[in-house]
């Protein structure tokens, strides 16, 4: 069973910035694609960023331009950089692996992000 670990959220004030990282327990170079996904109470989850094997991204438009996905394959980690936070950026975000073929979604527990005005 795959084992993503997120941290790095917190509380923090709008304009600051955050950086999330998740861990995986198994070797990320075996996922099509890693990601993170938010949501808040009420709403579907959805797309933040995504990166694939080959180091492709895609961003959510409505964060272009403030956020940056990396992943480090020798450490099995994904982090998400996020600037200038506003307050509706607040959400739980998930850590997200898929492995090729549709042969497997996996998620992480969240990590809830608060921006405070």
């Amino acid at each position: 069973q795959v084992q993503l670990v997120e941290s790095g959220g917190g509380l923090v004030q709008a304009g600051g910035s955050l950086t999330l990282s998740c861990a995986s327990s198994e070797d990320i170079l075996r996922f099509r694609s890693m990601g993170w996904y938010r949501q808040t109470p009420g709403k579907q989850r959805e797309l933040v960023a995504s990166i694939t094997i080959g180091a492709e991204t895609d961003y959510a438009d409505s964060l272009k331009g403030r956020i940056t996905i990396s992943r480090d394959n020798s450490k099995d980690t994904v982090s998400l950089r996020m600037n200038s936070l506003k307050p509706e950026d607040t959400a739980v975000y998930y850590c997200n692996a898929k492995r090729f073929g549709g042969l497997g979604d996996f998620w992480g527990q969240g990590t809830q992000v608060t921006v405070s005005s």
